[in-house]
């Protein structure tokens, strides 16, 4: 088990914004990429934005430009600040840990979730 801890979630109006915080506990001897994930309302779970092997950040295509997320090695947190939100980033936002081998992009290489936090942005 490699306990992550997603914080920071909420409600806002669109156009405002949050940052989520993810703490990631007891990867020791072993480097995690962590990745950011969500679910909207009667949708399927959807990728957000992961760190590469190079520490560099991809993002989806609809959130780009709004959203930056970084990942603090030193301290195995992982933080998404999120800008000019809408009504559409409405949805559970899940942190997901990965061997950084791994592609980023596909769900499927994350094998550590956390338990996710509500982002509700009212039009």
């Amino acid at each position: 088990q490699v306990p992550l801890v997603e914080s920071g979630g909420g409600s806002v109006q669109a156009g405002g914004s949050l940052n989520l915080s993810c703490i990631v506990s007891d990867f020791a001897d072993t480097r995690a990429c962590l990745g950011w994930f969500r679910r909207g309302p009667g949708k399927e779970r959807e990728g957000v934005a992961y760190i590469g092997s190079d520490g560099k950040p991809t993002y989806a295509d609809s959130v780009k430009g709004r959203f930056t997320s970084s990942q603090d090695n030193t301290k195995n947190t992982l933080s998404l600040q999120m800008n000019s939100l809408k009504f559409e980033d409405t949805a559970v936002y899940y942190c997901a840990a990965r061997l950084c081998f791994f592609n980023g992009s596909r769900e499927a290489s994350y094998g550590w979730w956390g338990q996710g936090t509500q982002v509700t942005v009212s039009s």
